[in-house]
């Protein structure tokens, strides 16, 4: 039972990298915080640092890449009778790899978190907001959504579905007092790579191709879900590839994307 008067946000995969940081960004703007994820010792850790701020924290550990886990999540935060009021759909898997030899549970896991769970808790969170007339809403795509990703075919893929998804429930929710926000961040250090397979693509070793901090891409995405701005792409590089890809043909947009994700 939340005994504060802040307004409480939910952040999955809150365990590390950008999702850690969007919850120091929404306790320190005066939110408390229901923190979610795998492990549940850096959440811990996490929690009592924020602790500091003033937020009171839940951790609740939950595996969204199981079918059902995003409804036992949501069953757990109603038995605590809390009241979500943003929601930021941060977790997310991904995995470098040929398609035709790829593993095929990962690929179930990938499409689980990205598309399933992602939609399922925005499905259950969403008519609460409505019906009180206030309500945030962050789905965290990433630059992959902006074109098909040769050697991470499912990863972009899903993260298309986000971007897709996110724009057209933003356009419905018009006039309701919610907003939805898509966060499309491009290279982040986080544990990301390392978890995704991917630290030897060529564009983690491409200095001409920038990285940007977790907390970075997070104060940038925290402010735009603030200003309920639709879609934010984060850094300057990442926004000149997705305007390219905008005007370029499609093959040619497959094959550099390709060339950046093969590995080196």
């Amino acid at each position: 039972m939340n005994t504060s008067n802040r307004p409480i946000a939910l952040v999955t995969g809150a365990s590390s990298g950008i999702g850690a940081d969007l919850a120091r960004e929404l306790a320190r703007d005066g939110h408390d915080l229901i923190l979610s994820a795998r492990r549940v010792e850096p959440m811990q850790k996490l929690a009592e640092e924020l602790k500091v701020l003033g937020a009171q924290i839940t951790v609740i550990p939950a595996d969204l890449s199981k079918t059902g886990g995003a409804a036992a999540l949501v069953r757990d935060i109603e038995s605590r009778s809390l009241t979500v009021d943003v929601l930021i759909n941060n977790a997310g898997l991904g995995d470098n790899s040929l398609f035709h030899v790829e593993d095929q549970t990962r690929i179930g896991e990938m499409m689980q978190v990205n598309i399933v769970a992602l939609t399922e808790l925005t499905r259950a969170l969403l008519p609460g907001m409505v019906a009180r007339r206030r309500g945030r809403v962050m789905l965290v795509a990433s630059t992959a959504s902006f074109q098909p990703g040769p050697y991470m075919a499912v990863y972009c893929a899903t993260k298309a579905y986000v971007l897709s998804l996110g724009e057209a429930i933003n356009f419905e929710l018009r006039g309701t007092g919610v907003t939805l926000s898509v966060l499309c961040p491009g290279g982040t250090e986080t544990e990301f790579a390392k978890v995704a397979n991917s630290t030897e693509m060529k564009l983690h070793k491409n200095p001409l191709v920038p990285s940007m901090t977790s907390a970075e891409v997070a104060r940038q995405g925290y402010a735009a879900l603030k200003s309920g701005r639709t879609v934010l792409v984060t850094g300057w590089f990442n926004k000149t590839g997705a305007f390219l890809n905008r005007i370029t043909p499609r093959s040619t947009a497959t094959a550099l994307t390709g060339s950046l994700l093969k590995r080196a």
